[in-house]
């Protein structure tokens, strides 16, 4: 077998045992890029020089015993929103084509600390802003499955690489779903933590109240593992919160009877597919047969989830975007007359079109005639979401649902119709609202063979119990096990 088609977890084991060196993974893994990605374009840069070098550090440490951790030494791979110090993150945008960052993200620390070696950056939606990966300036990302559709977004380079085996697991961001509709897609697992749990500090801010960096990986364990890597308190950002639990690949343990799943019936409703939902409810009978207590029950909020996500995204985007002026860093037009010609020509040629359409929504939110009837509604609106999420957790450990409404669609099938777009992340965004945990592991393949995820949700701070759900799951299921040819 080679090295770049081992799971994460056994890599890392043979890296212990010193069976494999981490620079022989890492080389295997970097060589396995070169050959396949010409085809997926999961990857925006790669690092081999840089991975060498780190591997050669890492391996000392192996080698006198210091390594700790499950994925000590395991190479891997971050989406180009996360600052990786002298490495260029461009967010896939023409505005930020040349930024080299002069310090790391927070989690990047994270994974210097856990041994990991970065072997590149990953395609995304530009600025993160899109549920494809088709609007992003480093070209379309395909999926590996069926290389004539999308791989979800705006995480789809990290899904794309794990399912291709170009990455071991990898780092992503969710905003409304942008984890988790890609790991659903291209047929692996993804966690979006709660809220607070993973710094954000160093990562590029689409909607500050929104994003949330998580991980992804082919399966729960491998998800589990790299989630306690970068899960800390961090004084650099004020919204981190210590992680009451922790220890989430210690807590696996396959056993979920007595665990209360409620099925929200307004999720199985019109407009979902009904291969999605058959495997979906097929998955709900078979954590039924493992001990655990499914019910259906009703949640009518989901009717408003998607206006009010938008609308609050979309302020949030205005605001944070505005730095990107041609100033200090990033693209500059070449030719203008005065400071505001700079900003109009360096703004208008530098962000993509979804890009610009967002901020033009966020800034009409906010405008001092719009702001009360369509900002301050949706933050109620928000509220309302919050406290039917509590309210249903007090009957149920967790909730059950599909992540999209369809399996991955066709490249531009969606790129022209921005409305049907949104309205696939109708069963993602109220996570990102309530700040809760949402976890995405596959359950099955439609007719034509494309990967279908289920969808865990759980209360704040639940991750352990989404996480134990999946893997009992995945201990007698094998569409994790999959890989596309």
């Amino acid at each position: 077998m080679n090295i770049w088609e081992l799971d994460a977890l056994e890599l890392g084991k043979r890296i212990k045992d010193r069976e494999i060196g981490v620079a022989e993974a890492a080389d295997a893994l970097l060589d396995r890029i070169e050959a396949t990605d010409g085809e997926v374009n999961a990857y925006v840069s790669t690092f081999r020089q840089e991975a060498a070098a780190r591997a050669q550090q890492v391996q000392k440490m192996v080698d006198a015993g210091e390594g700790k951790g499950p994925l000590f030494g395991v190479p891997v791979s971050v989406k180009d929103n996360i600052c990786v110090k002298g490495m260029t993150t461009t967010c896939g945008s023409r505005m930020l084509y040349n930024f080299r960052p002069p310090y790391n993200a927070t989690v990047t620390d994270c994974l210097d600390k856990a041994g990991a070696v970065i072997v590149g950056k990953l395609n995304m939606d530009e600025f993160a802003m899109g549920s494809t990966t088709e609007t992003s300036y480093m070209g379309v990302c395909k999926n590996p499955w069926d290389t004539s559709r999308v791989p979800g977004g705006s995480s789809g380079g990290a899904a794309a690489a794990v399912a291709a085996s170009e990455a071991f697991y990898a780092l992503g961001t969710d905003t409304g779903g942008s984890i988790r509709q890609p790991a659903s897609f291209c047929g692996v697992t993804g966690i979006k933590p709660t809220y607070g749990t993973v710094s954000r500090y160093g990562v590029v801010a689409y909607a500050s109240s929104l994003d949330q960096v998580g991980t992804l990986g082919r399966d729960a364990a491998t998800v589990a593992a790299s989630l306690d890597i970068i899960t800390a308190k961090d004084a650099k950002d004020s919204t981190s919160v210590a992680h009451p639990d922790g220890g989430f690949y210690e807590s696996l343990s396959g056993d979920i009877k007595g665990m209360r799943i409620g099925l929200p019936t307004d999720y199985f409703g019109e407009g979902l597919d009904p291969q999605v939902k058959e495997k979906v409810l097929a998955a709900a009978k078979q954590l039924e047969q493992l001990g655990a207590h499914v019910e259906e029950f009703p949640m009518p909020i989901v009717e408003y989830v998607v206006p009010a996500y938008y609308i609050i995204s979309c302020a949030e985007a205005s605001s944070n975007l505005s730095r990107y002026d041609g100033v200090k860093y990033g693209f500059r037009a070449e030719h203008y007359e005065d400071l505001y010609d700079l900003y109009l020509k360096s703004r208008s040629q530098g962000f993509g079109m979804e890009v610009k359409r967002r901020i033009m929504l966020g800034n009409f939110v906010l405008s001092s005639g719009y702001y009360d009837a369509y900002y301050n509604k949706a933050l109620k609106v928000r509220a309302l979401i919050k406290k039917a999420f509590d309210e249903a957790f007090q009957k149920y450990d967790m909730l059950l649902g599909p992540v999209a409404p369809t399996t991955a669609l066709k490249i531009g099938e969606n790129l022209d119709d921005p409305l049907k777009m949104y309205l696939g992340d109708i069963y993602t965004v109220s996570v990102n609202l309530a700040g809760l945990p949402g976890l995405s592991a596959p359950c099955g393949f439609d007719g034509q063979g494309l990967p279908v995820g289920m969808q865990l949700i759980g209360p704040a701070f639940g991750e352990k119990r989404l996480l134990n759900a999946a893997y009992a799951y995945q201990q007698v299921t094998d569409f994790h096990q999959k890989k596309p040819q």
